[in-house]
């Protein structure tokens, strides 16, 4: 997302993303997806090579909006309790207190995801899809904002878990990152190895709270909704949607929770750039990321090096855009 030199006053989420752009160099596409995930209440799953930033820019992320930030990084020997919290007897006065895990914050990082067993990646998963925790008998609720960033390497495979379809299914976002332009990488190492700028807290838990209210009451067009769902369901019946040849690849398609995700996002992209209304346009920039981490390649596709992007850009290509009516949903937001 392009930012200007001085972000307008009412437009709170362009305020965090200027803040954010003081650290981080590039990465437009992971940072707006970011701010998309935590206007949507969804949470991000992040494929990158180590270096990329990924750490640094959800920890400037929680400077911005004033969160509480915690990071944790999965090994092999991680057990649930790592995560959630546990019961510990006290000695001294006789009985067990509750110590709770590093999943009690408002901004999670889940380093490396698929380097822990499943029992951890399902603790992580339950809070994330019920946003509470039980231990013993008691049942704790995890702060609100809460977002989870879970990332994974895609270039190893020696010592790692890979994550189950129906469990990746929960991530809202699935985020691809790349290396940065030779520019870019230029200006990264001009930054970090000079004085860094202080990142200012531009917006309050409370406020970004209000703010996913506003989010909720940007207006989505009935043609919007059903473009989206005739995207996802063409993942699931390719043929009666003239792409017959695309049957071979999937052995299943995308669920319904990726047609309700499409429009979440696209509410809150519309959100973001400044409007009360969504677009056509928001709706097929979301869909890779909310649809490619749910559609389950044929073994046929791997052998074929066809990647769910590339069979979704063909879907894309063949579902026609609707003419979305603005009438009085036509006006710009003034206020935030």
């Amino acid at each position: 997302m392009a930012l200007s030199n001085q972000p307008r006053k009412d437009q709170p989420m362009e305020q965090v993303l200027y803040e954010v752009k003081k650290i981080i160099v590039g990465q437009d596409h992971l940072l707006e997806r970011m701010v998309v995930a935590l206007l949507s209440r969804g949470h991000i799953l992040v494929e990158g090579v180590p270096g990329l930033a990924k750490t640094m820019a959800i920890k400037t992320l929680a400077d911005a909006i004033g969160g509480e930030f915690k990071r944790i990084q999965f090994t092999p020997d991680l057990v649930p309790a790592d995560l959630v919290g546990t019961r510990i007897y006290n000695q001294k006065q006789g009985e067990f207190n509750t110590s709770l895990g590093p999943v009690f914050t408002n901004l999670l990082l889940a380093d490396e995801i698929n380097r822990a067993p499943a029992k951890v990646q399902s603790a992580l998963l339950e809070v994330m899809q019920e946003r509470q925790v039980t231990i013993g008998r008691e049942t704790y609720q995890v702060p609100n904002p809460f977002l989870v960033l879970a990332t994974q390497n895609p270039i190893e495979t020696e010592g790692t878990y890979p994550l189950p379809e129906a469990q990746v299914d929960r991530f809202m976002l699935k985020v691809l990152v790349g290396y940065p332009s030779t520019t870019e990488e230029f200006v990264i190492v001009e930054r970090m190895t000079g004085a860094l700028q202080p990142v200012q807290k531009v917006l309050s838990s409370e406020q970004l709270l209000k703010l996913q209210k506003e989010a909720d009451s940007v207006y989505v067009d009935p043609a919007l909704i059903e473009y989206a769902v005739r995207i996802v369901t063409a993942t699931r019946q390719p043929a009666e949607h003239g792409l017959k040849e695309l049957l071979p690849y999937i052995l299943f398609g995308a669920s319904p929770r990726a047609s309700i995700n499409l429009i979440l996002t696209a509410r809150a992209l519309a959100f973001v750039r400044g409007r009360n209304y969504a677009l056509p346009q928001d709706v097929l920039d979301m869909a890779l990321d909310v649809i490619r981490h749910r559609i389950v390649l044929s073994y046929e596709a791997l052998s074929d090096n066809v990647t769910s992007d590339e069979l979704l850009e063909k879907i894309i290509d063949r579902i026609p855009i609707p003419v979305v009516p603005l009438r009085e949903h036509g006006s710009i937001r003034l206020n935030a």
